[in-house]
């Protein structure tokens, strides 16, 4: 702004100011210079109108576009934007990122017995917990119904450690969200009741570099990972291989 107005320039934009209270607000100002004799800007006026509330909506409807509206999660549209960008960064540094596929075990029988909103519940405090086990850099999204995505980014250089420690973090998770969950539901006409709900986890793991695969292929060999794990008994982690391709999961 200001190379623009001292060089003799009307500029316009948003900005964001801190009020006396402490509080946020913005504005769309235009600024407008006034010339000297000499050519020269030796006063401004600057008109400004509060665009706070136009800037609540748009971030609500980011939220609204690129969020799940129940867990607050990244929903799988901001997943695919953030796993390409993981493949890239993967390119440019030669490290390895993990992408984990999460479903809840033995979730239907809690709807059934008590309801979505019991449900609900369950998967607020799911992904409460998925979310602690990870770094601020990673990246935790419901990607419908009872199913998670954990995208681990920026592991090692070397796929053995690399492997190790998506391991480590994948354990993490599914002895966390294999502990009880104590729900307190409020059914229609009844009094609150608090249930104690036990409910593990089933996770696949794909490791992957340099956007040797695209994402759509990352994404269902997890998955495929997952079933293995389902298959094998449930309340385990298993790593995707390619062999699992050749027989269907």
């Amino acid at each position: 702004m200001y190379q623009t107005i001292t060089a003799g320039k009307v500029w316009n934009g948003e900005i964001c100011n801190r009020a006396k209270d402490g509080h946020l607000y913005w504005v769309m100002t235009t600024t407008v210079p006034y010339f000297g004799n000499d050519g020269k800007p030796y006063q401004y006026i600057s008109i400004q109108t509060d665009i706070t509330k136009r800037k609540q909506a748009e971030e609500l409807i980011y939220d609204l576009a690129f969020h799940d509206t129940l867990t607050q999660l990244p929903n799988r549209r901001l997943l695919n934007d953030r796993l390409e960008q993981a493949m890239a960064a993967s390119k440019r540094s030669g490290r390895y990122a993990a992408l984990m596929f999460l479903d809840m075990d033995n979730f239907k029988p809690l709807n059934d017995t008590y309801g979505h909103d019991a449900g609900d519940l369950l998967l607020i405090k799911a992904a409460y917990r998925i979310v602690g086990c990870v770094r601020e850099t990673d990246t935790v999204a419901r990607f419908g119904g009872d199913e998670f995505v954990v995208m681990l980014s920026e592991l090692d250089v070397d796929k053995t450690e690399s492997i190790t420690q998506a391991s480590i973090v994948a354990e993490k998770i599914r002895a966390i969200l294999s502990e009880p969950y104590v729900l307190k539901i409020q059914q229609e006409g009844k009094v609150e009741t608090t249930i104690e709900h036990h409910c593990t986890s089933s996770i696949g793991v794909v490791l992957f570099i340099n956007h040797e695969a695209s994402a759509e292929d990352v994404l269902k060999w997890a998955d495929m990972a997952m079933y293995q794990a389902k298959e094998g008994g449930r309340d385990s982690v298993q790593f995707y291989r390619p062999a699992m391709q050749e027989s269907g999961g």
